[in-house]
């Protein structure tokens, strides 16, 4: 997966200054995740779909959509 100039913060990143920032950059078929603090260290790149799976996961156990 090319990430060349596709990183954008994270809509559920942390308010302010940026201290819990997270990019990420996305494909038709991928979505890496980096720390905005160190993007030359680790990326993580997931399949679209677990990605999804696993934000409605962490939005809410239940099921239940995020507020917006």
């Amino acid at each position: 997966m090319s990430t060349h100039g596709n990183w954008r913060k994270s809509s559920y990143s942390g308010e302010g200054d940026g201290n819990e920032c997270v990019e990420v950059a996305n494909s038709t078929t991928h979505v890496a995740v980096r720390d905005s603090k160190a993007p030359t260290r680790a990326t993580l790149t997931f399949p679209r779909a677990a990605f999804t799976r696993f934000l409605a996961t962490v939005e809410d156990p239940e099921g239940n959509p995020p507020p917006r």
